[in-house]
């Protein structure tokens, strides 16, 4: 009887079409369903990978997930292996190859999952790695496609440069003691769309930054001087040219009894003027008193205008806290930012969440302004996606 069930089972699971790659939260929705129609054992098994915090969302509601910015999440996860394998061949010495024994231990530095084939995963983008021969051993390496397209990111990057040094400056004036450990800016480097050697060519710039050594022994880089013309943030500009968006773009609620005879207009004109006017990101966050409103507007900026310097206007939770101590965060700002819905946008899972700007996104999940790295990083897709047929039908055409 048990193995008619399970064979049953398995027929359902194989009936039931497969949710869009596109959309995890599809993917989570789909399995759910199937709860009914398995056996006790398992049900038990898959409600509770279902509760686990890898796999909940992060916004229990689905009446208020955007399906289109779950799906920038999704695309992001599926090119992990792209980005972070070109990242790592490319800081190898040429000719940028690695034996393949050696690429199957480093899954967290070349970006797939541990236990699978790197091979496989390299097998997916023929047109960007392959696997030569050398001396009968198998290696993985770039393809001369790959090597001419890193070679254009390194001119774009250099093109760049100037706006990325005034976006790092901004950051420090945003940071406690105006400085942040070189480590930090190097592990968000891909959010904030820094090159690969920023850390060694931030000496390039001695009237901008300055590289000291910490009591802890960590490179750390300094503002060398305040600039009164980038002490404006993104909201402060955007208040003069629409205020009235910006007005209904945040929103610190009065909290007041059921018995207080408030219509929903007077309810608003109580929020509005606790909300304006709002605390500058670029002020001392020391100064202001713990737990007030002030606090939290402070803060709430200070995300928000991180989030408005990284390349796609969105950031994982885990690269905003990796500023923690020099943002002055605290480990409440996830109910901060779930307050602040018409601003933020809170993706992805329990465990691994994401902050998006809305304002920065159009209705179908697209920046509305792209960087020329942003336009770069799609086209490297594109050909990610191609095979070697594909490629030689677009040259025939």
């Amino acid at each position: 009887m048990a193995r008619r069930l399970f064979s049953a089972t398995r027929a359902l699971l194989r009936a039931v079409p497969s949710p869009s790659p596109s959309s995890s939260a599809a993917a989570a929705a789909a399995a759910a369903s199937l709860l009914p129609l398995l056996p006790c054992k398992r049900r038990r098994k898959l409600r509770k990978k279902l509760s686990s915090p890898r796999v909940a969302p992060i916004e229990p509601e689905a009446a208020r997930r955007v399906p289109e910015l779950d799906a920038v999440l999704d695309r992001e996860a599926a090119f992990r292996f792209l980005a972070r394998a070109r990242s790592f061949l490319a800081s190898l010495p040429p000719p940028h190859r690695i034996p393949l024994t050696e690429a199957g231990k480093l899954y967290r530095e070349l970006g797939f999952p541990r236990g699978r084939s790197v091979s496989r995963a390299a097998a997916r983008h023929p047109l960007l790695f392959h696997l030569p021969r050398v001396d009968s051993v198998p290696h993985l390496a770039l393809t001369p496609l790959m090597c001419s397209l890193l070679e254009e990111e390194r001119r774009l990057h250099d093109q760049l440069l100037p706006t990325r040094v005034r976006a790092v400056r901004k950051l420090l004036m945003l940071a406690d003691h105006r400085r942040i450990p070189l480590a930090k800016l190097h592990h968000c480097r891909a959010v904030l769309g820094l090159p690969d050697d920023f850390r060694d060519r931030v000496r390039e710039f001695p009237g901008d930054f300055r590289v000291a050594v910490d009591p802890d022994g960590r490179d750390v880089l300094e503002l060398a001087r305040w600039d009164p013309a980038l002490a404006v943030s993104a909201l402060e500009r955007d208040f003069v040219v629409d205020e009235r968006r910006v007005r209904r773009t945040f929103r610190f609620a009065v909290p007041h009894s059921r018995s207080m005879p408030l219509d929903a207009e007077d309810a608003d004109r109580l929020d509005a003027a606790t909300t304006f006017p709002l605390v500058s990101p670029y002020t001392s966050g020391a100064l202001l008193r713990p737990w007030t409103p002030e606090a939290e507007k402070y803060r709430v900026g200070v995300v928000h205008e991180f989030l408005s310097l990284t390349l796609e206007k969105r950031a994982l939770i885990h690269h905003i806290f990796e500023f923690k101590e020099e943002l002055g965060l605290t480990r409440h700002m996830h109910a901060s930012l779930r307050k602040q819905s018409r601003a933020f946008y809170l993706a992805g899972t329990e465990m691994n969440w994401a902050v998006f700007l809305r304002d920065a996104y159009g209705g179908d999940g697209d920046l509305r302004e792209k960087d020329p790295l942003v336009l770069f990083n799609e086209k490297l897709r594109r050909y990610a996606c191609m095979t070697k047929m594909d490629s030689s039908e677009a040259r025939r055409s």
